[in-house]
């Protein structure tokens, strides 16, 4: 007899590991029949014809047709691979779950995959600082990036990542310089060191730090995993700057992201002349980011009051303007298209 879905994940730790096989980040449908039903019901669905909550029957079957699900002994053998690889799978619920990722509600991931200190995860949000922008950076933004991520490290908080090229990879290298904490959230697997000239960086973060993505291991990156990292980037830390980025960098995304939720969204001003400030003195202009001068500036973002939340107090998160939101939606097309991105990627 031929085995099923169920028969391979029959608790919700491994039916969210599956889930995270099979379906592609942030999707609303998936997340909204888990939230009220949990993942191994979720899979029952997803394997037998008939009605899903909140779907019509039409409904039902193209997101059932989207899933795309392999054999069931396919999965079963990526599962006892993972688990004997040592990377760990995170569920809400876990002492380490991140609860600040609660905030992306139907679009909060299914499950974290951790390399690392997966303890860092449970520190207080305030504790978090994500730092990023443009992967072909300045001189001047690499500094700056150093600057304030050592600035970061030195008031015992954690750097925020995503170990690209540029800003990323310059503050991560500045904290582990430091001997503090950082966390890179990655869009692929964290197996799959990405960029690979930065495989050394990566290693060195998972060794000392932590390595954290919502796919699988042996994940590639993709155009749509790239964009949907953006939202973790932003929920999991207190604040966001933005320290270089042009008119198509990705790391405007993070922004939007942080800014939609409620998190302090913080930019660096740079020469009118230059390629790189066009994001952040966007950010500036619209009104979605206070101006990140210098490392006190840096301290003020991060230590306001981080109660307010979604709805709850308006004048402290902007919608984005419509520029700012054209500029977004051009920086999604551009993205290196699936399966795989380039290392050039901005």
């Amino acid at each position: 007899m031929m085995a099923s879905l169920s028969d391979v994940a029959n608790d919700e730790r491994t039916a969210r590991m599956v889930l995270s096989m099979l379906v592609v980040p942030n999707d609303p449908v998936t997340r909204r029949i888990l939230s009220r039903l949990g993942a191994v019901e979720t899979l029952w669905l997803a394997e037998h014809d008939g009605a899903a909550v909140g779907l019509s029957p039409v409904d039902a079957q193209v997101w059932r047709d989207h899933l795309r699900v392999p054999g069931a002994n396919e999965l079963a053998a990526r599962i006892d691979q993972v688990q004997q690889s040592g990377v760990r799978a995170l569920i809400p619920g876990d002492n380490d779950w991140p609860t600040a990722l609660d905030d992306l509600g139907e679009v909060a991931p299914y499950v974290l995959w951790t390399r690392g200190a997966s303890s860092f995860l449970s520190r207080p949000m305030r504790d978090l600082v994500t730092i990023t922008g443009a992967r072909a950076c300045t001189s001047y933004g690499e500094y700056v990036a150093r600057e304030f991520a050592s600035s970061v490290a030195a008031d015992e908080r954690v750097v925020v990542a995503g170990g690209a090229y540029g800003i990323e990879g310059a503050s991560q290298q500045a904290a582990l310089a430091a001997g503090r904490d950082t966390i890179a959230i990655l869009a692929n697997g964290v197996d799959r060191p990405y960029p690979v000239g930065h495989r050394d960086l990566l290693d060195r973060v998972a060794d000392v730090g932590l390595l954290v993505s919502e796919v699988p291991p042996g994940a590639v990156p993709t155009r749509h995993r790239v964009i949907a990292r953006a939202r973790l980037m932003a929920a999991l830390s207190s604040a966001t700057v933005i320290v270089e980025a042009g008119s198509r960098s990705g790391s405007l995304l993070v922004a939007q992201r942080a800014a939609e939720i409620g998190r302090r969204v913080g930019a660096v001003p740079g020469p009118v002349t230059s390629a790189a400030s066009v994001g952040p003195h966007r950010l500036l202009r619209d009104g979605i980011a206070s101006l990140v001068g210098d490392s006190s500036d840096l301290a003020r973002l991060v230590e306001r009051d981080q109660t307010p939340r979604v709805g709850l107090d308006r004048e402290l998160v902007r919608p984005p303007s419509p520029s700012l939101t054209r500029t977004l939606q051009r920086a999604g097309q551009r993205l290196t298209p699936e399966p795989e991105l380039s290392e050039s990627f901005e």
